[in-house]
């Protein structure tokens, strides 16, 4: 071997090495416009020499996705949730074992369960009514005591629930103690409905602040014609209408939201936006479960004397079967009750002339 050859030789091996070494090519970031919408993707090669597009958004999300996956809380519980289970216990345990102070224990078994309600909603998603706004959190319990008193108006024809009495009450403690009590209704179906919003499959399409899709005039004239109607009935007819309590403010009022820009279900539906109306009445059933449970051993309590189910003449041949004080059947009147509620809502929302983005819903 000659002197000359050996530069030739090692820039072929130089050469060799450099081939069979692997190459290290970083991922480029270029622009690309899909349905007019422009976004960033990232390229790398695969294969022999060819590119494979990857979204960074959608990486991203991937990422967001999976640790929500190993994680079920973002935050931890705030103090008032454990102090809001402590009264609820205490509460519950007074109620049914007929000691301590009060007779009655309705409202702090159900305030307790209020603040554990928030407060798991700020450990699930960081946010809950009570954070967002004191005040307007406390709005709901003075609109709950009215909401629900309309109620009692509606089942006077009816008397499809009653109440039994521990001892006599004066008119003014009856309202007083009763109105306290009713306050606790509206804010614990919300804070309900919100925790189940917390979850993908359950949470509303549309954005808290959207309408969704507005009913022409001549539907909102009917529909609210048919919701007088239904009152009407309820009073003339209460022993074959009783059910339309529980619908006949969602007819009367909603198409009233919905006509002046208010949230409302029609325009849930009319967007599409069927989750609102499954977790809203699911919502309620839930906490319609809880309100005969803890009724159950209490005094006073109520008792529901409902035709065709639990009073003669029978539908079905005797008593429909009970789940506490309340047929079975009539759980099915929580699952619009909840509409209903959110309904009156919205529209003392309007008549207050709240603006919709001061709105502390999340649906």
């Amino acid at each position: 071997m000659t002197l000359a050859n050996a530069p030739r030789r090692s820039r072929r091996g130089q050469q060799a090495r450099k081939h069979k070494a692997p190459r290290v090519i970083r991922q480029q970031l270029t622009p690309r416009t899909t349905n007019g919408a422009s976004m960033t993707v990232a390229t790398r090669p695969t294969g022999r020499g060819a590119q494979q597009s990857i979204p960074t958004g959608l990486r991203r999300g991937a990422g967001r996705r999976q640790a929500r996956r190993t994680s079920f809380f973002v935050a931890p519980l705030p103090w008032y949730a454990y102090a809001g289970l402590a009264l609820n216990l205490a509460s519950w345990y007074s109620s049914w074992a007929k000691v301590g102070p009060w007779a009655y224990t309705f409202f702090p078994i159900w305030f307790g369960f209020i603040l554990v309600l928030d407060g798991l909603n700020v450990a699930r998603t960081g946010t809950s009514p009570l954070k967002r706004s004191l005040g307007r959190f406390a709005l709901l319990f003075v609109l709950s005591s009215p909401f629900w008193w309309v109620f009692e108006a509606l089942n006077q024809p009816a008397q499809n629930w009653n109440y039994h009495l521990d001892h006599h009450y004066t008119p003014f403690a009856y309202g007083l103690i009763t109105s306290i009590d009713y306050s606790t209704v509206l804010p614990a179906v919300l804070e309900l409905v919100e925790l189940l919003a917390g979850f993908a499959a359950l949470r509303p399409r549309l954005n808290p602040r959207d309408m969704g899709g507005r009913l022409p005039f001549w539907a909102v004239v009917t529909l609210v014609a048919v919701g007088a109607g239904c009152i009407l009935a309820t009073v003339y007819f209460p022993l074959y209408a009783f059910p339309l309590i529980w619908l006949c403010l969602v007819f009367l009022l909603d198409p009233i939201n919905n006509l002046f820009g208010r949230k409302s279900a029609f325009g849930h539906l009319l967007a599409g936006d069927w989750r609102f109306i499954v977790t809203v009445p699911l919502a309620t059933l839930i906490c319609g479960f809880f309100w005969e449970m803890w009724n159950s051993h209490a005094n006073p309590y109520w008792f529901y004397i409902i035709p065709y189910i639990n009073r003669p003449p029978y539908l079905f041949g005797g008593p429909a079967p009970h789940l506490f004080q309340m047929p079975l059947v009539g759980y099915l009147g929580y699952l619009p009750f909840g509409i209903e509620l959110f309904a009156m809502y919205q529209l003392a929302l309007l008549i207050l002339q709240q603006r919709q983005r001061d709105d502390i819903l999340v649906v």
